[in-house]
């Protein structure tokens, strides 16, 4: 009887050291997430016409819900990092907005988007991804519509993020420039569409949550 509770408590103790192993992973990753992403340098996500040095790149992000409404906040993309694969330089792109053209004063040069950060009202979320577009300072450079559908609060979240371009985007890419950017007029605008143009990547829920006492905290994910 002895020996047998004696590997029962062994057996218990494992599954503990399981469980602790997990909690201390997943604290962990939203960790490591935020330190690389302080490195970045802020960029203007609507640059000034009197700020642009180098090419212009026009866009839209876009970021919804895909799943059932947990919480009382819809999601919204916070900031976007932007690396340059040749200097390895990372740029920060803050959005704080479900829907928002962006005009960004980038150099010439393969760029990769890594990292975003996705908030819900006091939450907020963080997920890598790797899809790359190339920038030529002698064009204006239109990268289309950025999706970012985002699942329900729940264990195992996930965002996909996929890129779309139309006619009317072109458009309206044109007019932005014409109206706000006028030493760009006249310059050819290129579609530079990210690829792969859809990916799929973990959501990390940052801890902790702002403005709440510990025990109104929710779950890890």
């Amino acid at each position: 009887m002895g020996s047998s509770l004696g590997r029962f408590s062994g057996h218990r103790f494992s599954l503990q050291s399981i469980n602790q192993k997990s909690l201390v992973f997943y604290a962990l990753v939203p960790m490591l997430l935020c330190g690389v992403w302080s490195c970045a340098r802020p960029v203007s996500s609507m640059v000034a016409p009197t700020d642009v040095t180098n090419s212009l790149v026009v866009g839209r992000v876009v970021t919804f819900l895909t799943g059932d409404r947990a919480r009382r906040y819809l999601p919204e993309m916070r900031s976007m990092e932007i690396e340059n694969r040749e200097s390895q330089d990372r740029f920060q792109v803050r959005i704080d907005s479900p829907d928002k053209t962006v005009a960004l004063n980038l150099p010439s040069g393969r760029y990769r988007l890594t990292r975003v950060q996705i908030s819900e009202g006091p939450f907020l979320s963080m997920a890598e991804l790797s899809t790359t577009f190339t920038v030529d300072a002698t064009d204006v450079t239109c990268v289309g519509t950025w999706k970012f559908g985002v699942d329900s609060p729940r264990y195992g979240r996930m965002v996909v993020a996929s890129v779309t371009v139309d006619h009317a985007e072109t458009a309206r890419a044109m007019d932005l420039v014409t109206e706000r950017y006028p030493n760009f007029k006249g310059r050819p605008i290129v579609e530079e569409l990210p690829q792969p143009m859809q990916v799929e990547a973990r959501l990390y829920e940052v801890m902790p949550y702002p403005r709440y006492p510990r025990m109104f905290r929710r779950r890890w994910w």
